[in-house]
């Protein structure tokens, strides 16, 4: 699989990408992340990437051609099979998205940053929009990071036991079951007896019941939808 990130800001992505399972995807060979600094498609000497809305609104906006050259240049090298967009008025993405890009070949995320990028961007060039919550952030990058991670992990042996991924929370749209290790007993707390009795049918029954019962007090909304 291959991502491509477009960025005001590549250097934000060298801790989450250097480490743990991202990292681990990377030396694999399973996944490759490639970094873009919009501003390398810039149309001026000033490698300029934003100017003033029409209509007198305050703020700035990404314009539309550093955007559609880096696209354009990323896409006569191969296939895109999709162009996502980070935005706070995109879709929520969840689980299930994860689950779906997952499976794609090559993706390209644009990181937004300022009041937005030129709507004629989203109209002709996007294929996907996401957003990671209903808050503003500073820019896309971090929506990008999360989606990426999230995307990553899902990938045939990036993760060590392939099955682990398949219990995470919302992948049933029940949130995941309470997990424990070693000691059996500390400070008098007990692990519940059902996951030492070794009786593989009822600790999977036991797991069950308690992804439902904690997604009812804890996310009514799953079960509800």
């Amino acid at each position: 699989m291959r991502i491509d990130i477009i960025t005001l800001f590549p250097e934000m992505f060298a801790g989450p990408f250097d480490h743990s399972i991202v990292k681990r995807a990377q030396t694999k060979g399973l996944v490759e992340i490639h970094l873009h600094q919009l501003r390398d498609f810039a149309i001026d000497k000033h490698r300029r990437v934003d100017d003033y809305p029409f209509g007198g609104e305050p703020g700035m906006v990404m314009m539309i051609e550093p955007i559609v050259n880096c696209i354009e240049h990323l896409t006569k090298e191969r296939a895109y099979d999709e162009i996502i967009f980070t935005t706070p008025d995109g879709p929520l993405f969840d689980q299930k998205a994860a689950n779906t890009l997952s499976l794609k070949q090559n993706i390209i995320i644009l990181c937004g940053h300022y009041k937005g990028v030129d709507e004629r961007v989203r109209e002709h060039f996007i294929t996907k929009e996401y957003s990671v919550g209903d808050y503003v952030l500073s820019g896309g990058e971090l929506p990008a990071m999360l989606i990426t991670d999230a995307i990553v992990r899902l990938i045939p042996s990036v993760i060590g036991d392939e099955t682990s991924a398949l219990n995470d929370s919302f992948q049933n749209d029940l949130l995941s079951y309470p997990v424990y290790t070693r000691p059996a007993e500390f400070r008098g707390w007990a692990v519940p007896e059902i996951l030492l009795s070794g009786h593989d049918a009822k600790i999977r029954e036991w797991q069950h019941e308690q992804s439902f019962l904690r997604t009812a007090k804890r996310r009514p909304d799953l079960i509800n939808s």
